[in-house]
C-alpha cells in the first residue's frame, strides 16, 4: 500500500506512522523499516529500500520525508510516479510532507487515485477542546472546559505542545485528578508571551533579519501590528522595573514576587534586561510612544511603524556601559 500524509499537525502524522510501524513484529521492526530524506532521494535508493526482502516479517515499511517538495519537475518526477505503480506488495511506502503541498503535483494526483491520501490539519474550536478532553483521559485525568479553553489561549493549537503541557499538568494533579484553570495558570507558559520574548531576544542582540522575521511571525499569528507595539511597550516597562531591581541586587524570585510575575517571566525578563541600560530602555519606550502617536494621527501605518522600530533599535550601537 502507498500512503501520502501531509498537513501541519505533526503529532497526528507521527502517531499515524507509529500505527503503521506497530504492524511490524516488534523484535525485527527496525530491520524492516527504512527512512529516506526527500532532499537526497534517488529512484535507485527508493527501489533498493522498497524491494529489500522483509526479514522475518511479511512486510517492510519505507517512509520518505518531503519527496514531493524536493522532487524536480520532468523526468525525475515521472520516474517516481511510475515506480509507485510497481512497489512490491510486501512494502508499505509512506510519503510524508511536512509543509504545504501543491495539489497539482504529479505525484499527488497519482496517489489520490491509487493510494491513501490523508491530510492532518491543526484542530480548532470545539473540535480542539474535545480532543484535549480525550487526551486528558488517556493520561488518567480530567480537565474542566474552562481549563481546556485557557490551555488553548496560552499554548495555541499545536498538538505536540498541547500534549507536553497536558502531561505536565497531569503529573501535577495526579492520577484521577482534575486539571482546573488555576493549575493551567500556574504551570503553562503563555505561548504568545514566549514568542514576544523570542522577538525581544533578537532585538536585544541587534539581529535585524531575525528580529524582522520575529515581528512578522507575531503578525502572522494573528496579532495586529499596533497590538504588537502595545505588547512591546508593556514588556519594556517590565524590563525597566526589572533593571532597577537588578541594580538593587534582587534575585529573580524576589523580582517575581515584587512585580507579581510568573517565575519563568521574571527569569526571562532578568536575562533580557541585562542587555539594556536604564537610559536605553527609557529612550526606547519613548520612541514607541512617538510611533504610537504617529499611527493614531494617521501619519504612519502600524506595520510600517513596527518595522521602523525594529530597524532603528537593531542599528543603534550597543551601549558601552549599563548603569
Amino acid at each position: 500500500m502507498i500512503y501520502l500524509f501531509y498537513g501541519p499537525n505533526e503529532l497526528a502524522r507521527s502517531e499515524e506512522i507509529a500505527r503503521l510501524r506497530a504492524r511490524l513484529p516488534a523484535e525485527v521492526a527496525d530491520l524492516n523499516m527504512s527512512v529516506l530524506d526527500g532532499r537526497k532521494l534517488t529512484i535507485e535508493h527508493l527501489v533498493a529500500a522498497c524491494e529489500a526482502h522483509p526479514f522475518l516479517a511479511e512486510r517492510r515499511l519505507v517512509i520518505v520525508y518531503d519527496a514531493l517538495k524536493h522532487s524536480k519537475a520532468g523526468k525525475a518526477r515521472e520516474e517516481l510516479r511510475d515506480y509507485c505503480a510497481r512497489v512490491p506488495a510486501t512494502c508499505d511506502l509512506v510519503f510524508v510532507e511536512q509543509e504545504e503541498i501543491d495539489r497539482r503535483h504529479l505525484l499527488f494526483t497519482y496517489l489520490s487515485k491509487h493510494g491513501v491520501v490523508r491530510e492532518f490539519p491543526l484542530l480548532s474550536g470545539q473540535e480542539l477542546l474535545h480532543w484535549i478532553e480525550q487526551r486528558a483521559r488517556l493520561l488518567n485525568v480530567g480537565i474542566t472546559s474552562v481549563a481546556a479553553q485557557r490551555l488553548v489561549d496560552l499554548a495555541g493549537n499545536d498538538s505536540r505542545l498541547l500534549v507536553n503541557e497536558l502531561t505536565k499538568l497531569a503529573n501535577y494533579v495526579g492520577r484521577n485528578g482534575t486539571i482546573d484553570q488555576s493549575a493551567v495558570e500556574r504551570l503553562v507558559a503563555d505561548q504568545q508571551e514566549q514568542n514576544l520574548f523570542a522577538f525581544i531576544d533578537e532585538l536585544s542582540a541587534r539581529r535585524l533579519a531575525s528580529a524582522l522575521r520575529g515581528a512578522r511571525a507575531l503578525i502572522e499569528d494573528g496579532e495586529a501590528p499596533q497590538y504588537v507595539l502595545f505588547m512591546l511597550a508593556r514588556q519594556l516597562r517590565i524590563l525597566l522595573h526589572v533593571r532597577h531591581l537588578i541594580g538593587q541586587r534582587r534575585k529573580p524570585e524576589e523580582i517575581a514576587s515584587e512585580l507579581n510575575l510568573k517565575p519563568f517571566v521574571a527569569r526571562k525578563a532578568t536575562e533580557q534586561a541585562r542587555h539594556f541600560s536604564i537610559d536605553e530602555l527609557i529612550n526606547t519606550h519613548d520612541r514607541l510612544l512617538e510611533l504610537d502617536h504617529a499611527i493614531k494621527t494617521g501619519r504612519m501605518q502600524a506595520e510600517t511603524a513596527l518595522e521602523l522600530f525594529v530597524v532603528e533599535l537593531c542599528q543603534a550601537q550597543q551601549p558601552k556601559g549599563k548603569r
